[in-house]
C-alpha cells in the first residue's frame, strides 16, 4: 500500500514517496532525500476529556542520538512502556517540547483553535528549526515551512508517535497530580475522560474547577446538581472497561 504523497511548500509532490509498509521511520527518510531536515512531528493528548488540560507535544527525532525502538500510537502502549519510552525520547531527540493548555482556555477559545494554536506553539518552542512538519489528524495553518497532516500519523511517523508518547505521559502525570487535590473523581484511572466511574463521580459531586464547563455533560451536571446524562460519544482515548459515551458542547 502507497503512502501519502509529500508536497512542499509550493505544494508540488516531491520525487520520493514512502510506501505505508516501509516502517515508521519512512516518511522522515523520504523527507530527508527530498531536502527536508529536520521533520518534527507534532500531535495532542486529551482533546476528548472533559477534565483536565490538552497537551500538544512535538519532537524532532532526526539528528538525534540514535534510533528510538518500539514508538508507535501512545494508546496502544502500556503505562510502563510510555513512561519508557518518554524518558528515551526526552534525552536522545534532536528537540522536543510540550505545551499544556489549561481547560479554561478550551472553554474560553474553543477546542479545535486550542488544539491547532497548542501545534504551533509547540512546534515554535522547538529549540532547533524544522525543515517540515507531520501532524496528526489535521493541518496546522500558518506555518513557514512546508507540512502535511497525516490521518492516524502516531501510528505511521516515527516522530508523531514521539509526540503521541510525550503529549500523553505529560498530561497523564498532571491528571495523577489533580488527583491529589480532587480525589473523589478517579482522575489519577481515567485521566479525565468520559467513564462510567467519572459519570458517577459527577452525579455525586458536581463538576470541581478542573472540569470544562463548555462541555455538554459537565454543563449539564452543574446545571442539575449532578444529575449527568450522556449523549455524543467523547472522542479521544477511552479506558476499555466501564466506558461510556460522552459529550460535547
Amino acid at each position: 500500500m502507497v503512502g501519502r504523497t509529500l508536497r512542499s511548500m509550493n505544494g508540488r509532490p516531491l520525487r520520493f514517496t514512502p510506501r505505508r509498509d516501509a516502517g515508521l521511520f519512512a516518511y522522515e527518510r523520504a523527507l530527508g532525500h527530498a531536502g527536508f531536515s529536520p521533520v518534527a512531528g507534532v500531535d495532542e493528548a486529551g482533546r476528548g476529556a472533559c477534565a483536565g488540560p490538552m497537551v500538544v507535544a512535538a519532537v524532532i527525532l532526526q539528528g538525534g542520538r540514535g534510533k528510538i525502538e518500539g514508538l508507535t500510537d501512545s494508546k496502544l502502549l502500556t503505562p510502563a512502556r510510555r513512561e519508557r519510552l518518554y524518558a528515551e525520547i526526552t534525552e536522545r531527540a534532536y528537540a522536543w517540547s510540550a505545551i499544556v493548555i489549561p481547560c479554561h482556555d478550551i472553554d474560553r477559545i474553543g477546542l479545535h483553535r486550542c488544539n491547532v494554536t497548542g501545534m504551533r506553539r509547540a512546534l515554535a518552542a522547538l529549540d532547533k528549526r524544522p525543515a517540515y512538519v507531520i501532524s496528526d489528524g489535521f493541518p496546522v495553518p500558518g506555518l513557514d515551512v512546508p507540512g502535511l497532516p497525516m490521518i492516524k500519523g502516531d501510528q505511521v511517523a516515527a516522530c508523531v508517535a514521539a509526540a503521541s508518547i510525550v503529549a500523553k505521559v505529560t498530561r497523564d502525570r498532571i491528571m495523577v497530580d489533580l488527583h491529589e487535590r480532587y480525589p473523589e473523581y478517579g482522575f489519577d484511572v481515567h485521566k479525565g475522560y468520559v467513564t462510567r466511574a467519572h459519570g458517577k463521580a459527577l452525579a455525586a459531586h458536581g463538576p470541581c474547577p478542573e472540569h470544562r464547563f463548555s462541555y455538554v455533560n459537565v454543563g449539564r451536571a452543574l446545571r442539575n446538581n449532578g444529575d449527568v446524562v450522556l449523549e455524543e460519544e467523547t472522542e479521544g482515548e477511552l479506558p476499555d472497561q466501564d466506558r461510556t459515551e460522552g459529550a460535547r458542547a
